[in-house]
């Protein structure tokens, strides 16, 4: 029994058509879980800093309508805005809008700015939390795909053994070494989504809630100035 013939390569083009098809679909899933893990990494770190920079502007004392022209430029100059400033954006513009109206009951005033605060959170939300389902669907689906391809790789050196006169080690090892296979590459792509997707899940909640405690923040601020006109 050489080496080369329990080479892992060797192993994976001499395994059967559906355990060959089970490994692919790991080595995909994988591939992509690790795409998106570092995408969201880069995203939810971005995101946690914007945030924190927009606090430092925010509670610096400036001008509230100054900042919400400053970020509107912004937004129109590079085509998008995301995290806190979308909803502080969103308050402010309908607070202003209501609030024009000589009129204006204050209630109805807070009640637009709040409702429009809760639309724009509930986008950065979805942002937040955009491919971690399928960082959780490769996490817990990966390993019984695995399982799968070394039953039926298992099964077919079971066949094959009820074929020979004498069966050795030499004969066995090959079809076990190629069934054990998808359960490693099963469990190589779930053990990194399931690390990153409890590490991100717990990091996008966190945002999410400083993004819950600056529109309360926020609205109070908007409720002191309507109920001071």
């Amino acid at each position: 029994m050489s080496d080369d013939n329990l080479s892992i390569l060797t192993l994976i083009i001499n395994a059967s058509f559906l355990v060959q098809a089970v490994m692919t679909v790991l080595f995909v899933a994988s591939v992509m879980s690790w795409v998106m893990i570092v995408q969201r990494g880069m995203f939810l770190s971005q995101a946690q800093i914007h945030f924190r920079a927009f606090e430092d502007t925010f509670w610096s004392g400036v001008d509230l309508a100054e900042l919400y022209q400053e970020l509107t430029d912004k937004a129109k100059e590079m085509g998008l805005s995301d995290g806190i400033e979308n909803v502080f954006r969103a308050g402010f513009r309908e607070f202003n809008r209501l609030a024009q109206s000589d009129r204006a009951d204050p209630e109805a005033v807070m009640e637009g700015a709040d409702r429009a605060m809760r639309v724009a959170l509930s986008r950065e939300d979805e942002k937040l939390s955009a491919n971690l389902p399928f960082l959780a669907n490769v996490a817990s689906v990966s390993p019984y795909i695995g399982l799968f391809g070394t039953v039926w790789g298992i099964m077919d050196t079971v066949r094959g053994l009820g074929m020979m006169q004498q069966a050795t080690l030499a004969a066995v090892a090959p079809g076990i070494s190629e069934a054990l296979i998808p359960t490693a590459m099963g469990l190589f792509a779930a053990i990194p989504a399931v690390i990153a997707y409890n590490r991100y899940a717990a990091k996008a909640e966190a945002i999410s809630t400083g993004y819950d405690t600056f529109a309360d923040e926020f609205s109070s601020i908007l409720h002191r100035q309507v109920y001071a006109r």
